[in-house]
Parts: C-alpha cells; structure tokens; sequence
C-alpha cells in the first residue's frame, strides 16, 4: 500500500493490559439489562454534538476528508475492524475545515495528554495551508467528531498522523488554488498560498481562504500525489511554537474529566475488594440510604454508590457493609523468584508467550573464543505510572445512548469497551477525551468510564466518578517487573564475541542489541504476572536497556577500556554513534572529576525510531556522612546526588525544537524515579504503599542540571519523542555510581 495511506495498526511488543481481567471488583462483563431503564438526562448539544452539527454551527467552508483508496467515507470515522478486535486506522486520513472566517478546524482521533501534539498536528496544517498557528483550532480524542484512530501510544502520532495531515492540508492548499484560478480565470502556476490567502502576483488579487469557500461545503478525496512542503523548507514545522491551548491551561478555563458538569449530576464511589482476586461473599447495601440523597447499587461483584457530592459518596461507600473471601498472594520478597519459576508456562505474559531476537552463530564458541566472560542478572521492580490526573469519567444516558467524558489514551477503544459492556452498538457510544493530566501508557483502558456508566444507568442521573489516588495506585496497572540474565564474551581488543540475553516477564521492547556480536542468543520469556501489568513509557526498553547498558559497562571495566571506546568499537549504527558521540564530547567525557566522590557515567540505545545518549555526573557521601534518605531535598537517595544528566537525542526531522526538549528532559526526570526509588511494594494481595506520602516519585529538589542536545536530521523523517529519551538515564547513572564509589547496582530501584 503506498506510504501516505499505510497507517497500520499498530501494537506493541507487550500490551498486557488488553489480556488482563480488570481489577478492582470487576467491571463487567454485566449483566446491563438487569438493571431497570431511568429516565434519562437530555444530551446537551453544545457539550455532546455530532459532527453533522459541528459543521453546522462551524458554519459554510471546505471540508478536506483523506481516506485509504479503498475506504468508503464515514462521517463518525468509523471504518473497517482490523487487528486486536480493534478498527482499523488504515481506513483514516484527516479532516480539515476552512470556514468562512479562515480559522482552520483540524481532526484527529488522538488524545492529548500532556505531550503537546495538538501543537506539533497543528503545525503541519499551518505549514502546509500557509496560515499562522493562532488561525489553527485542533479537536481531539472525540469519537463522533474525529476519524477512527487506535490510540495514542507506541509514539505513533508524529510519524503516523502527522504526514497525513501534512498531504490533507496540501491537498486543500491546491484546492483552494483552484478555485482561485477558475473563478479568476488564469493559470493556476501564477498563484501562490501566502497567510491564509491565494494570491496572484502579476495583478496584485487576492482572496482569503474563508472567501473562496463562501457558501461552498467541497469534499476532496486526497491522492498519493499532494504537493508535501519538503522538512528542509519548512518555515511553521520545525520551529518551536507556543501551545495552542496554553492559555486556556494556565487560567483554568480547560476543563479535565474530573471538571466536566451536567445537570442533575450526582457523584459515584465503587466499593472496592480487600486485597487482589477477594470473592464478594455478602454484601448489606442498606446502610448507605441513611446517608441523604445517596443510592447503593449491586450487580453481581459489582457494588457502587451515588450520592450528591464527594464526600457524600464516600460516606455512602463506607456504610455499605461488605465481607470477602480472600485467597493467598505474593509478596514483593518473593518477586523475581515467582517470575522465573513462572516464565515459559502456557498462557504466560498474559497472552504472551517467549520471544526470539536476534539469534546467531554459536554462544558456546563465541565464549570460548573469548578472553573476558561476564554473567549477571539485573531485575526491575513494577512501578506505578502516577499521573497527574487519577481516573475520571462522567458518564450521561440518553435514552438508548451513551455520552462519557473520559481521560485515556485509546477513546475508541474505550467506545468498543462501553459497547460490549452494555450489549450495545458504538455507534450509540460517544467518548469524549479533554486534554488530559497524563498517560505515560497508564491509561489505554476505560475502568472509570465503565464504572461511571453502571452507575449512570442505574442511578438514571449523570455521574461523576473519580478514582482516589490510592486507588490509582491500587487498581491501575503497573509496569511490568523483570529478571534479566546476560552472559558476555570479549575478546582483548573489545571485540564483542558472544551475548546472550534472558528477559522474564518484563518484555520484548528493544531487546535486539545495536552491538555486533557474532554470536547471538536474545529471547523473552513470558512470565505469570502476580500484579496486573500493562504499558509503560518506552515498556521494556527501560529494563533491557537498563541490563544491557550496565552489562556493557561492566565488561568495559574488565577489559579495561573506556566506555565510550568500547561502545563505539561494537557499534555500527552511524546513528546512534552520532548521539554517542555528541553527549560525551558535550558532557566532556574523559576529562578530570571535580572530586574523588564524583562519578561519570553514559549509557546509549534507540527505540521507536529515536536515538539518545545519557551522560550523568553523580556525587556520592561516604558512608559515615550519606546524605539523608530518599525525600532528602536535592538529594537522589542515601548517598547519592545526581549533579549532572547531558543527553544527545535524535528523531529524524524536528518538529518543534522547545517542544522536544521538554519531551526529553521529562523523560530523564522521570526516569530517575525508576531509576533511583519508584517501586510498588505489595505483601498478601494488598500495595503497601498507595499514596505519594509512601510511593517515592521525583521532585524538584531531585533535578540534575539538564544539558540537552537535538540533533535536527531533516533528511529523515520525523519519529515519536515521547518515550525514548526516558531509556538510557538509569544505567548512566548506575554506572556513574560505580565509577565514583565502587558500588555496582543491577536492580531498579538503585537506593
């Protein structure tokens, strides 16, 4: 198929939250017609509107729709089913509107949760319909109004959505040419698009985009051949612009789930079990009426409350008498045990199973060829994603219909989930997605919603649900925890000889080596889970790069060789040695340490397209002075600050230069949390610490001085920013640890 139209979907190595049975009480399935119809809430059309009616109240203008060749138009972007049960996206393009005024509405199924894409997509339609960025207004994540599109993980929505609205909005730029030219009756080659109009030089005519289509509502089918602005001359892409939506962020007027009202709304709680797999045994749900305008309800396992306010609610949940059956669990202290003793059965992973990567020649010869054989395990524990934003959803029937107000990061996967709760056709489902406090993976299911839902139908009112954080930190899921097992084999010159790479449960993400080994044995093991786990920011690359990295760095120490030197004597990918290079000559890597309890450390990797290095400089107190436990101020862990993180990070063309660098230096803070002290600790089927006061996450007291260096590779195209630079923080600084003190660390967290 040709490039513009293959928008496969796309899934990722390790999505075990789509195998896994939700958690919490479950969910569903229920049995929805046991619960008697209501009275339902007429839809507000100005918050709930179709996309017939956006048009309407957008008013007259042209309407560009792309689509694969052999799609039929849909007007709600419902396409084809593809893989996974889900539609396939390979059915959509894009939607613009020009209306009268020239403001330019732009369509897109993907959600926005806090990594700026409205502004990136943005940018490509105003490079494209050469309009400035404030005539650019971006709907997002709305099942109704946007077209179908799978979700919005793996990195995907740069190098996937924004071609296509680059070719949509070149598409209506020619358009829009035409119709100059016919009207004015000249040749189509002496008109240019310049600041939202068409222009005729030689008679100094003109016409603003909204003029042109006055009256005029034009659907275009976008071939193969739009006119795309090459990335060497962009002038609005590739240039850092402001967030579209910032204002309305920084003064409250943006609305999150947990914002949204609707009249006669009341709030909902579900009661949760007491410990992982409980079995409700009874339940007296009579207790709650005594709390006023509060209702309790059960179907099956599932019991919920509604009341008028919060904190009516959770009085309500907690008057609901309940008793459990609960079954023996694991504990953390028994983790990686259980993950090994588990690995290889039948329906391991969650649906699963091992995995090769690259597999080569002979281990045993490689080892025995070689002069310096190295074997270790590296584990990673589950860490919880920690949004910003907790689950929220407010769910409104009408009638037949379903309205709900959600963050996540899949709506129409959330739609499908609504559909199949309720015995329904999606079309009667409408997900709404406000710009949302974060994902990071941690929200490509729809418990909320779900939730929300039940209770809506049972209630017969709108409700508001919002999950506490120790519910978050209870019932989410978490990243996967892993075993890693290298064994190495070099010869005394640096040549890389064998590699041999485990990984148990944790998963198959970048878990191919960029250093050439003749002899190769890489594979995943899929592992019986005792938490519930699902995706993560850039999923396993961080623990396979993590024992990789550190692995590299131990057999540079035996050999006794630079690391750096040794990385670049295995390394042929000319990319990746470009960030290799870059961070350590930035970070000047072989000079002098201030201090003899100073510590250098680099690690280096790609994944989804994107190339990083880290180079981190840490201090370590000795053990008579260490600086105070985690929480300390600046102070990483016991005994250790990072004073320094330089990352060289490459993706192709860059679309929005300060854009990116806070993509990167997100990551690299946010993964010195996993690198240093995030770690979910859970004993007999219950976390044992749910709430920030117990779950280590890091502040500002624990930001090194960032030095970000983007290398802009506008011969390639532009790949995902948000996950990869998040890989390579916590083995620099592993190995800057052993470099200042001796101390080498092979599990995450390191303090």
């Amino acid at each position: 198929m040709n490039e513009l139209f293959e928008f496969e979907e796309f899934i990722e190595p390790e999505r075990y939250e789509l195998f896994e049975t939700r958690a919490g009480g479950p969910v569903g399935p229920s049995e929805a017609s046991s619960i008697a119809s209501q009275s339902w809430t007429k839809r507000d059309a100005a918050d709930a509107i179709t996309r017939r009616e956006l048009m309407t109240l957008l008013g007259a203008g042209l309407l560009v729709y792309c689509l694969a060749p052999e799609a039929d138009a849909q007007e709600s972007g419902r396409g084809r089913r593809g893989g996974f049960g889900g539609q396939g996206p390979r059915d959509i393009g894009a939607w613009l509107h020009i209306g009268e005024d020239g403001k330019v509405t732009v369509f897109t199924g993907k959600a926005e949760v806090g990594q700026n894409a409205r502004t990136s997509l943005g940018q490509a339609v105003a490079e494209e319909l050469r309009v400035p960025m404030s005539a650019i207004r971006v709907v997002m994540g709305d099942t109704e109004l946007t077209p179908y599109d799978a979700g919005t993980f793996g990195s995907q929505t740069t190098p996937r959505m924004a071609p296509q609205l680059h070719r949509a909005a070149a598409a209506a730029r020619e358009t829009l040419i035409g119709l100059a030219a016919d009207d004015w009756k000249v040749d189509r080659t002496a008109l240019v698009a310049s600041d939202g109009k068409i222009v005729h030089k030689a008679s100094n005519r003109s016409a603003t985009y909204g003029q042109l289509t006055k009256g005029q509502k034009l659907t275009q089918t976008i071939g193969a051949d739009a006119p795309v602005t090459p990335a060497s001359e962009w002038k609005i892409a590739g240039k850092s612009a402001r967030k579209l939506n910032a204002e309305d962020i920084v003064t409250g007027r943006h609305h999150y789930s947990s914002d949204i009202k609707r009249p006669g709304m009341v709030y909902g709680k579900v009661i949760r079990p007491p410990s992982y797999g409980a079995k409700l045994a009874n339940a007296d749900l009579n207790p709650a009426s005594s709390i006023s305008g509060a209702a309790a309800f059960r179907d099956g396992e599932f019991i919920g409350v509604v009341a008028p306010d919060v904190h009516a609610a959770a009085k309500a949940a907690e008057a609901v008498k309940t008793q459990w059956t609960e079954v023996p669990h694991a504990s953390s202290k028994e983790l990686f045990e259980i993950l090994k003793k588990e690995s290889g059965r039948e329906g391991g992973g969650r649906g699963f199973g091992g995995g090769g990567g690259n597999n080569s020649g002979s281990i045993e010869a490689g080892l025995s060829q070689s002069d310096v054989k190295l074997r270790e395990t590296y584990t990673v524990a589950y860490i919880a994603h920690a949004p910003l934003e907790p689950r929220a959803a407010v769910a409104e029937w009408n009638g037949d219909r379903l309205t709900v107000w959600t963050g996540t990061q899949r709506p129409f996967g959330v739609r499908s989930e609504l559909a199949s709760e309720f015995k329904m056709p999606e079309e009667k489902v409408h997900v709404i997605v406000p710009d949302t406090g974060s994902g990071y993976g941690g929200k490509h299911t729809g418990e909320a919603a779900l939730e929300a839902a039940r209770l809506s139908k049972a209630a017969g009112k709108p409700v508001k649900l919002i999950w506490t954080r120790e519910e978050e930190f209870t019932w989410a899921y978490f990243r996967p925890a892993g075993v890693i097992e290298v064994a190495s084999g070099a010869a005394k010159d640096g040549k890389l000889l064998a590699w041999e790479f485990h990984n148990y449960n944790s998963g198959g993400s970048a878990i191919g080596s960029p250093y050439g080994a003749p002899n190769q044995r890489i594979q995943f093991h899929g592992s019986q889970s005792p938490l519930r786990q699902g995706s993560y920011r850039a999923l396993a690359s961080t623990a396979n790069n993590f024992a990789r990295e550190t692995h590299m760095d131990e057999l540079a120490r035996s050999l006794k060789m630079d690391p750096v030197e040794f990385r670049l004597k295995n390394l042929k990918d000319t990319r990746l040695r470009a960030v290799l290079t870059a961070a350590a000559e930035q970070f000047g890597w072989g000079k002098s340490k201030p201090a003899s309890n100073r510590g250098f450390g680099i690690a280096c990797g790609t994944e989804k397209g994107g190339y990083v290095a880290t180079c981190a400089e840490v201090e370590c107190a000795p053990v008579r002075t260490a600086y105070r436990s985690p929480g300390a101020g600046s102070r990483g862990g016991a005994g250790v600050r990072i004073v320094r993180a330089v990352t060289a990070f490459e993706c192709g063309a860059i679309v929005n230069p300060e854009h990116l660098k806070n993509q990167v230096e997100g990551a690299v803070m946010m993964g010195i949390g996993g690198a240093m002290f995030e770690a979910i600790q859970f004993e007999n089927g219950r976390i044992v610490n749910p709430r920030f006061s117990k779950y280590r996450i890091p502040r500002f007291g624990d930001a090194p001085a960032f030095d970000t260096i983007l290398l802009d590779r506008k011969d390639l195209p532009s790949a995902g920013a948000g996950e990869s630079p998040i890989i390579c923080i916590a083995p620099a600084i592993g190995n800057a640890i052993f470099d200042a003190s001796g101390v080498r660390h092979r599990s995450m967290p390191m303090v």
